[in-house]
């Protein structure tokens, strides 16, 4: 299949949750999907037995979002040399929040919570998804965040500056392997730290002056390659120094300016230091999951919008976040019970 039909491979699944149908939602799984495709979600959902599990997952977040509305920015396929075709997509699933959702506490008010899927794909199937849902950032809309404060900026992230997101029509060949050579060379790069620290990493030879990284909930937005040193990767190199991939996975494919990377995970490391989301060293060894899309503009790469499944973090360091929550957002009725 071309890359422009695998694109197409989402449009049923999409289209069910956009105006949000369960009975349509169910015959683009059934039609889409292998019945053994293996479906990664981030923490706390996990790994679901078969794909029609995902009726209740959705069925789950709708009850809390009875206008619930999946919105994509960014949608690219593409072929790897390690693992056949991949599909990306990012955007934020959206609603007016009327109920609780894995506990977090509703405010009436539209919230917004990105996501980023991607769905490997055989003989016109969807035999793989890895999926992240940015769950911090919806419980720091509900005002339940009850992490350490994040150092990047807050908001809702946007799409592409080029509004050019959703890829369309065939894939040009000689653009998606220029991107993909620009952030691979990035990518290699970034392991100089070891033996010549951040200045060696030469993130001015791939990065625009203007790049905007758009972290997930718990590091944020960070503007410029100053901003990111200075609010993201310095923090995180000294936590966790020894960083490294996860042998074979991490899997790069390219759709003319925009790069996708795969991986479940893609990263592992020893919590070693200090100064990452307020996480206490302990030499432990934690894998980590991010699903990442870059966007090269004059062979430079000017947008990053990257999420973490910062809850497996911190459910890997013996940290429960949803204790935490709940903790400190009671029911009404504990409310009456509170001293005074």
């Amino acid at each position: 299949m071309s890359h422009e039909a695998n694109r197409r491979l989402l449009d049923a699944y999409h289209n069910a949750l956009y105006d949000y149908s369960p009975a349509d939602l169910k015959a683009a799984i059934d039609n889409d999907f292998a019945t053994n495709a293996v479906v990664h979600l981030c923490h706390p959902m996990g790994d679901l037995e078969r794909p029609a599990d995902l009726l209740a997952v959705y069925a789950d977040l709708a009850a809390a979002m009875p206008d619930l509305e999946r919105r994509e920015t960014i949608r690219i396929a593409g072929d790897t040399f390690e693992d056949g075709n991949w599909i990306g997509a990012c955007g934020y699933y959206t609603g007016v929040m009327t109920a609780p959702w894995l506990d977090i506490p509703p405010t009436g008010h539209q919230v917004a919570m990105r996501f980023h899927e991607f769905y490997k794909v055989i003989d016109n199937q969807i035999v793989e998804m890895q999926a992240i849902w940015d769950i911090p950032e919806l419980m720091m809309q509900c005002n339940a965040w009850p992490m350490a404060p994040q150092l990047g900026r807050f908001w809702q992230v946007p799409g592409p500056a080029t509004q050019d997101g959703v890829q369309q029509g065939e894939r040009n060949l000689a653009r998606s392997e220029s991107a993909l050579n620009l952030v691979e060379t990035m990518l290699s790069n970034l392991l100089r730290f070891a033996t010549e620290g951040v200045e060696g990493m030469r993130l001015s030879e791939s990065w625009h002056p203007k790049m905007n990284w758009y972290g997930p909930a718990g590091i944020g937005t960070n503007r410029g390659i100053q901003g990111f040193r200075h609010w993201h990767q310095k923090p995180f190199l000294k936590a966790f120094p020894n960083r490294m991939g996860t042998g074979g996975k991490g899997i790069l494919f390219a759709d003319n300016d925009y790069v996708g990377v795969t991986g479940w995970p893609n990263m592992k490391m020893i919590l070693s230091g200090d100064g990452f989301l307020g996480l206490v060293p302990g030499n432990q060894e934690i894998t980590m999951r991010s699903l990442d899309f870059w966007r090269c503009e004059n062979g430079l790469i000017r947008e990053n919008w990257v999420t973490v499944d910062i809850l497996h973090v911190f459910d890997q360091l013996g940290v429960d976040v949803f204790e935490r929550m709940r903790e400190m957002t009671p029911t009404p009725i504990d409310r009456g019970r509170l001293p005074g």
